[in-house]
């Protein structure tokens, strides 16, 4: 729960920007994909835009604070406008967990060049500026790699199921299409841990876990 962070400041803005950061830029290179592919949609519905007004939902944002966990408004797009539309739905969906480890990189990177700047006594002033940023790349570390893997799960909603129906043959991406009325029911049964455990987040956890260790300094 977020709000318990209230005893740690830094952390607890931290982890808003990162979220923010993470939501907006991944729902922002779902439409600038879709655009670049010949799918106005996004754009014509303002979403081809980096501003959070745009793209995060309320219900989502405010479960950040009480559950660490949020999402944001899915972007639109129609699959009629692509000239490939299996092939772009895939780079559609592929593009929100790409841009999460792009952002994750980045920050880890700034991370490692912001701990090499030695903070001079004098300077103590900066102290909670140096905190924030410390904390803030980390949180964008952490956040985005949690939100990049659970993306890929393929699962509808999320952006895996619409990958692995791009890359599977025509006859069998039709089969797996038919299993999208079922994504809700699904993704609450073995993802969201609602009787104790998640067997996929038991199974993803480690991947997490290792690819944010290997990132962070």
């Amino acid at each position: 729960m977020l709000l318990s962070h209230f005893n740690n400041l830094y952390e607890f803005l931290a982890i808003i920007i990162a979220f923010v950061i993470a939501l907006t830029l991944h729902e922002f290179a779902h439409a600038w994909i879709a655009d670049r592919l010949g799918d106005p949609t996004a754009r014509l519905l303002g979403r081809l835009t980096v501003h959070p007004k745009a793209h995060l939902d309320p219900l989502g944002t405010l479960m950040i604070l009480f559950a660490s966990f949020g999402w944001a408004k899915p972007v639109p797009f129609d699959p009629y406008n692509l000239k490939s539309p299996r092939r772009d739905t895939m780079l559609i969906s592929l593009a929100g967990p790409a841009m999460n480890v792009l952002i994750a990189g980045i920050a880890a990177l700034l991370l490692r060049l912001f701990l090499l700047v030695p903070l001079a006594a004098s300077l103590w002033f900066l102290v909670p500026v140096f905190n924030l940023l410390v904390t803030t790349f980390s949180m964008l570390v952490i956040v985005n790699v949690n939100l990049a893997i659970f993306n890929l799960i393929p699962i509808h909603p999320l952006d895996g199921f619409k990958i692995v129906e791009g890359m599977l043959p025509e006859r069998a991406a039709r089969q797996w299409a038919s299993l999208q009325s079922l994504g809700i029911i699904m993704l609450f049964i073995f993802v969201l841990p609602l009787f104790g455990s998640s067997p996929v987040l038991r199974f993803i956890t480690p991947i997490i876990t290792a690819i944010t260790n290997v990132l962070l300094p």
